[in-house]
């Protein structure tokens, strides 16, 4: 993946060497960001002075990332939550999926499932790791081809607990 910033923000990073996740950062709150923030979130505000982003529960936010990405045709990035961030804070990753043929700057769509009264997210803080994973479809010729006897067959959500 080849990325750009468009901000003022912190490099999208693994956290190790074998980590599979990317991670992103909140970008540092300037006027344009704030602007571009409250733009796409007209109930949300930023508390300048302590350089903070308050969700409420159940509340969603979108924050512009400051990046820019290219990478092959055929793949896409895919949201995933950062398990601290997921576990501790009760912020789940929304919108998921960044398509290979998509410029413009990636934006993280996040949800507090938490109850609690409101989540701080501060300026650059690890909010969530993308994946990039090749896509592919393959139609096929003949309904044959999925005939296949499985132990599962076509039992669906649950059907592997009642065993």
């Amino acid at each position: 993946m080849k990325f750009y910033l468009t901000r003022n923000v912190k490099k999208p990073q693994r956290g190790t060497p074998e980590s599979a996740g990317i991670d992103f950062f909140v970008p540092k709150f300037n006027q344009t960001f704030i602007d571009d923030f409250l733009e796409k979130n007209q109930t949300m505000s930023i508390d300048l002075k302590e350089k903070t982003i308050e969700i409420g529960p159940g509340e969603r936010v979108m924050i512009p990332s400051g990046v820019k990405s290219i990478f092959e045709d055929h793949s896409a990035l895919i949201a995933f939550n950062k398990s601290g961030v997921a576990t501790k804070l009760g912020l789940i990753v929304g919108a998921a999926v960044v398509d290979s043929d998509y410029t413009g700057e990636i934006h993280i769509s996040l949800i507090n499932s938490s109850k609690t009264s409101y989540i701080r997210i501060t300026e650059d803080q690890k909010i969530v790791q993308f994946l990039h994973i090749p896509i592919q479809i393959q139609p096929i010729e003949f309904l044959d081809d999925f005939d296949r006897q499985t132990e599962r067959g076509d039992g669906g959500f649950g059907s592997t607990d009642k065993k």
